[in-house]
C-alpha cells in the first residue's frame, strides 16, 4: 500500500483537521492517526505539516487548544474546532465538492 500514497494539494490537509476535529477534539498525533485510518493509509500526515497547519488554525480562530491527558497517560495538548472553524469547515467542504466535480467531469469527457 505504501506506492498508493499520494500528496495533499495545497490547502488540503487544513479540511480534513477541520473535518477530523468536527467529531471530537483530538491531539495531533490522534488528528494524524484518524487520517491516516479512514483514508486506508492512503493519507499519512507528517509532523512536519501537522503542527504548522495546526499552529496556523489556532492563529486563524477556528480551533482552540487545551492541555489533557492523553489515552496513554500523556500530557497531550488537545485541539477543538470553534465556531468559526465549524463555519470555515462548511465553505471549505462546499468549494472542495464543487472543484472536484468540476475536475471529475473533465477528467471523464469523451
Amino acid at each position: 500500500m505504501a506506492d498508493e500514497r499520494i500528496d495533499l494539494p495545497q490547502g488540503t490537509l487544513d479540511l480534513l483537521i477541520l473535518k477530523t476535529l468536527a467529531l471530537e477534539p483530538q491531539h495531533g498525533w490522534a488528528i494524524s492517526e484518524r487520517i491516516e485510518q479512514i483514508s486506508s493509509s492512503v493519507l499519512q500526515v507528517q509532523q512536519g505539516s501537522l503542527y504548522p497547519a495546526l499552529h496556523r488554525l489556532e492563529r486563524r480562530g477556528w480551533i482552540k487548544a487545551h492541555w489533557g491527558v492523553s489515552e496513554n497517560n500523556r500530557r497531550a495538548k488537545y485541539y477543538a474546532l470553534t465556531r468559526a472553524g465549524r463555519k470555515q469547515l462548511e465553505a471549505d467542504t462546499g468549494a472542495w465538492r464543487k472543484l472536484s466535480t468540476a475536475i471529475a467531469q473533465v477528467l471523464d469527457m469523451a
